[in-house]
């Protein structure tokens, strides 16, 4: 008999999800992604100054803060041919790379964590073995007794106190639960410490943009001025302050982030083979040593893997109108040409059309459309996008980096790449990445410390920067990857406003609706074939959907009827 199941909201991601799951004899035979909230941030930008745009998309989301605007400048700068100076682009690596490293270890051990680690069984643990434990995976200078004494005291009178505060409405005793209560205090002690680390790694963002969230972007370059003797410009001091940081996240991802990702999945090794889903993925690439466009200087690669096949990568071409295609034949949106139709982002539409039933309601009418998420193919294909593609995209393109590291983890669980494809690989993949970006922020800050040494103080190319010098209508894209994946921007200019602009982001790719064959996207995907222990508790849907990193708030947007902003995270 078929059971039918709801978990609405999704919590502990960045937005509103609700997914609907049929399942039969344990296992889910059948999955729907809904976005709760409507998309209109393209309409809020339209007849703007393409040179603001970056001002208004970075409010997009408040998790991943600067990587729209980072995206829409790109775009801007396609439109109008701009190259920004070398130190631009090194500092824009900088800010992407720290953010995405936040990102990571947030997303893990505020966010992801406890699908995994069991708060209650912590108090259970011998502090004494439980730095046996700490101390057996890696030199992480605070795993002492004393420490875990101290931790599990602190997580005692949550609970006691204050009705488990930040561990509140847990799945606590649930059967899925297996590490041993030494791992769990280990796990919580560093879920704390994550708290005062992450805010450390994205200084980083403050010092080069001058606030964090949403730093400051400038079409043509960066806002932020190189004199090294000047104490109100980006001199020295700064520079070693940002070297520190460097240095600091790199040893809080090695030590702590990438070691405690290994020792929880190794109590599940049943994940490495459940939720893998999609077979197709995509990466835009990103993080450029050289102009951005420059390809074959990205740290990480460009490419599609279709069917797995690591052998070859698909070329992605952003301009190809029969490639990047948007449905919204089960989106709560219509085109003019008909809702069957797909629209390439160049000249995609955002006309809203809600036809669902009126809240409250209790199921999906299915035979409607039922997403506030438009559904992106490639040649009419579905795609994965995130950390996990980018690690696959990155084996399949011969890149050392990624074989590397990945190789070494898969070696101490004692699994083959095929476990990649799986939650557990997407939460291996997140982490992995995490310390390749710790490593590349050394090449690029080192690489702006050159340019500087050697008397090129550039920031900003203004060549452009007069609407006078700009054509009477122009195209761009741009292309970034963002902490959830490949995340597009597409504007249009005209008498110098936007007159369209289009963003297809990761969590589109990924928790979109079916399309017009039927055919599942990644999170409906990744859900089917899933065990549940308990329907009342599905703990085993949360994990899977968890391991993308969804963030709603950038696949859709709420607005009220003056175009303000009304959208709230839902964090916890």
């Amino acid at each position: 008999m078929t059971k039918r199941i709801v978990v609405d909201p999704i919590t502990r991601i960045e937005g509103h999800l609700r997914m609907e799951a049929d399942i039969e004899n344990g296992i889910i035979t059948d999955a729907f992604s809904t976005g709760t909230m409507i998309r209109g941030i393209e309409i809020i930008v339209k007849d703007r100054d393409p040179r603001d745009v970056w001002a208004y998309v970075g409010r997009v989301c408040g998790v991943c803060t600067s990587i729209h605007s980072l995206c829409s400048v790109r775009a801007v700068e396609d439109a109008l041919h701009i190259v920004i100076p070398p130190n631009a682009e090194q500092v824009r690596n900088l800010m992407q790379s720290a953010v995405t490293i936040q990102d990571h270890v947030t997303h893990f051990y505020q966010l992801q964590a406890l699908d995994w680690v069991d708060v209650m069984s912590a108090l259970n643990a011998d502090p004494r073995k439980a730095a046996e434990v700490a101390q057996s995976l890696s030199e992480w200078p605070k795993n002492s007794i004393g420490y875990f004494v101290e931790i599990q005291k602190k997580i005692r009178t949550f609970i006691e106190t204050s009705k488990f505060s930040i561990f509140s409405n847990g799945y606590w005793g649930h059967p899925a639960y297996k590490l041993p209560p030494e791992v769990n205090l280990v796990a919580l002690a560093h879920y704390l410490e994550a708290l005062e680390v992450q805010k450390e790694i994205v200084k980083v963002q403050t010092i080069f943009g001058g606030k964090n969230p949403h730093p400051n972007f400038l079409v043509g370059g960066m806002a932020c001025a190189v004199n090294i003797n000047d104490p109100n410009a980006l001199n020295m001091e700064r520079l070693n302050y940002v070297a520190q940081i460097i240095e600091r996240t790199q040893t809080f991802v090695r030590q702590v982030y990438l070691p405690d990702v290994l020792a929880i999945l190794s109590y599940y090794p049943e994940w490495t083979k459940i939720g893998g889903g999609l077979h197709n993925y995509i990466a835009y690439g990103d993080y450029p040593m050289g102009n951005y466009g420059e390809l074959s200087t990205y740290k990480s690669p460009r490419g599609i893997v279709v069917g797995r096949d690591l052998s070859k990568v698909v070329e992605f071409d952003p301009w190809a109108m029969d490639g990047l295609l948007e449905f919204v034949n089960n989106s709560w949106y219509s085109y003019t040409q008909g809702k069957d139709v797909g629209l390439h982002p160049s000249v995609g539409e955002t006309h809203l059309n809600y036809t669902g039933a009126t809240p409250p309601y209790e199921y999906l009418d299915r035979d409607q459309p039922y997403s506030w998420i438009k559904t992106p193919r490639y040649k009419g294909m579905p795609m994965e996008t995130g950390p996990l593609a980018r690690n696959i995209v990155g084996h399949a393109s011969g890149n050392e980096a990624y074989k590397e590291i990945t190789q070494r983890c898969l070696k101490q669980l004692n699994v083959p790449y095929e476990a990649m494809y799986s939650t557990a690989g997407r939460t291996l993949a997140r982490a992995i990445e995490a310390n390749l970006l710790a490593d590349w922020q050394t090449e690029f800050y080192t690489a702006l410390l050159q340019n500087i040494k050697n008397g090129d103080y550039r920031m900003f190319n203004g060549i452009k920067w007069e609407p006078d010098t700009w054509p009477e209508a122009a195209q761009g894209v741009g292309l970034t990857e963002a902490p959830r994946g490949a995340l597009a921007h597409y504007v249009g200019i005209k008498d110098k406003k936007v007159f369209n602009y289009q963003m297809v982001v990761p969590t589109t790719w990924n928790a979109s609706p079916r399309d017009t064959k039927g055919q599942h996207s990644a999170f409906e995907a990744s859900l089917i074939g899933t065990p549940v222990i308990d329907p009342r508790l599905p703990l085993e849907i949360i994990r899977t959907i968890h391991s993308f990193d969804p963030c709603m708030a950038c696949a859709v947007h709420l607005y009220d009827e003056n175009g303000e902003h009304i959208h709230r995270c839902e964090m916890l």
